[in-house]
């Protein structure tokens, strides 16, 4: 893995390929490798990188109490101590919520946005009380060994029929979480309420739905599709909340056809 000095943490990250840059963001417990099939599938057409954000894989961990702002910005520094002018970028997530306060705050840096089975923030996608349940059992996970709570993560991430291997790999990546991290981030993304953000993107946005997600419904995809002018939306039959992992192929051949559309 390669790395860079970002806002003075040390952000690892994977490149590949050779291309307009595509950069992405992964989710929560999760870090560079649940992009690897886009690593290699979309290698030929980009510049495909995939950060570890501060607080999760190979980087360094953020302070207990990390603002979506403050992500954001480590985001916005990590691109430019690239040498990268301006990127397509990519969010799935949580990820997505940080590519939307990324645009928010750094919209120069911003080709196009692609946002997956994200949210404008559980603040401004879910209910309170959702929210809320959801910040608590996440604060007492980060707490927990992991073989304690990971299990029960994925029937929220992967229908039932997932194949064995991409389970594996799925529990595998999220047993590495930072427990820092992994708090840093979910009082991020409880905190955080992007709904203003949507209306006001101006450029070419793709949003990609797993369509049997239970962890950001479908519900939140037509949020997102009414709110963001011009938007197109892409479902992907089966999938849920990952569907760059279960479908890589209908997912990258998405993404691909949408970023070289892009002026």
């Amino acid at each position: 893995m390669e790395s860079v000095t970002a806002n003075n943490f040390n952000i690892a990250f994977e490149r590949r390929g050779a291309g307009p840059p595509l950069v992405l963001l992964h989710g929560v417990l999760g870090d560079h490798r649940f992009w690897r099939p886009q690593l290699e599938g979309l290698a030929g057409a980009f510049t495909v990188i995939a950060w570890d954000a501060p607080g999760a894989g190979q980087s360094d961990d953020p302070p207990e109490f990390f603002s979506m702002d403050d992500f954001a910005d480590c985001a916005a520094a990590f691109i430019r101590a690239l040498g990268i002018e301006q990127a397509h970028v990519g969010g799935l997530s949580l990820g997505g919520a940080f590519a939307l306060a990324l645009y928010r705050r750094h919209s120069s840096l911003v080709r196009s946005l692609i946002l997956a089975d994200t949210y404008a923030g559980w603040k401004g996608s879910l209910p309170p009380d959702v929210v809320q349940a959801r910040l608590e059992q996440c604060l007492r996970e980060s707490e927990m060994a992991a073989e304690e709570f990971i299990p029960g993560w994925l029937p929220g991430l992967l229908p039932a029929d997932a194949p064995a291997k991409l389970v594996d790999d799925v529990t595998a990546t999220m047993s590495d979480f930072h427990p820092v991290g992994y708090r840093s981030m979910i009082r991020a993304m409880a905190d955080a309420d992007e709904r203003e953000t949507l209306g006001s993107i101006r450029v070419p946005t793709l949003l990609v739905w797993g369509e049997v997600d239970q962890r950001s419904p479908f519900s939140v995809a037509e949020q997102f599709r009414e709110s963001i002018p011009g938007s197109r939306l892409v479902t992907i039959p089966g999938c849920g909340h990952l569907p760059s992992c279960q479908r890589p192929d209908a997912f990258n051949n998405a993404v691909r056809e949408f970023c070289l559309s892009v002026a």
